[in-house]
């Protein structure tokens, strides 16, 4: 083996070894409970259209406020005693948008698209005069008349950076707040809890209320579900927070309780 190529194996181990040490550090001081968490809402104008960017123009730190009280809600009932968990911020619009995870990307891909992400958001939540947030959330927004879909939310633990994908329409903001509380789940440690081809709930853990009789219709939804199972093959999103639970098995990963 070369010299050359045996230093540049070497630097590759020691930015992996950092990576990996900083990830730890991450997780120890972001699920602790004794501080709120600060997570900032970093928002973009996801299809470069007018709608979008007034919609952006119109936020205000008021319209993530749901996820703030979600978060204080659900962590007083697996009693966590700081008052307020999470603490929303809303920063200014990025200059670019963040990378995109290539279509059926391998591990290799995908390790090197979370490093250019990971440094997406460091350089990109760096703000004059604003103290870094310790959770930074990229919200691209779509107007729904152009893309009724819109391409899938993702949250890594391993940067504490999520880039969620949501609708530029004031109707729609209630469903926009449960999929950022989603990913902010996911920086946390919480792990999704739906069948990938189906979306579907699964039982015990996607379920709000895995122990009630009779077990459908959920009246509620679990957060790393996403959906409240109707029946056995039917299930939908919940309207707001308001209808959405944090379960044990969530509550565990992220260090609020834990699982006998």
């Amino acid at each position: 083996m070369s010299t050359a190529r045996s230093v540049r194996i070497l630097l590759l181990l020691l930015v992996l070894g950092a990576v990996a040490a900083q990830a730890w550090i991450d997780r120890a001081s972001t699920t602790d409970w004794d501080d709120p968490l600060w997570v900032g809402i970093f928002p973009l104008n996801g299809d470069g259209s007018e709608v979008s960017e007034r919609y952006i123009a119109s936020l205000t730190e008021a319209d993530f406020a749901g996820i703030a009280d979600f978060f204080a809600r659900e962590a007083r009932r697996f009693g966590v005693q700081i008052e307020q968990p999470v603490r929303i911020e809303l920063y200014p619009s990025p200059s670019r948008l963040p990378p995109v995870l290539p279509a059926g990307a391998g591990p290799l891909s995908t390790m090197w698209w979370s490093l250019r992400l990971r440094w997406y958001a460091w350089r990109m939540s760096d703000v004059t005069g604003r103290a870094p947030a310790q959770i930074r959330i990229f919200v691209l927004y779509h107007d729904p008349q152009r893309s009724p879909r819109v391409p899938h939310s993702l949250g890594l633990e391993k940067g504490l950076v999520g880039v969620v994908h949501a609708f530029a329409d004031r109707s729609m903001r209630r469903s926009n707040e449960i999929v950022i509380a989603h990913e902010v789940m996911h920086t946390l440690g919480a792990t999704d809890k739906y069948d990938p081809e189906t979306n579907a709930p699964l039982f015990p853990h996607g379920y709000a209320e895995p122990e009630r009789v009779p077990l459908h219709p959920q009246p509620r939804a679990e957060i790393m579900a996403g959906r409240r199972a109707l029946s056995e093959g039917r299930h939908e999103m919940p309207e707001s927070l308001d209808q959405v639970v944090v379960g044990a098995a969530t509550a565990a990963e992220i260090r609020w309780m834990r699982l006998p």
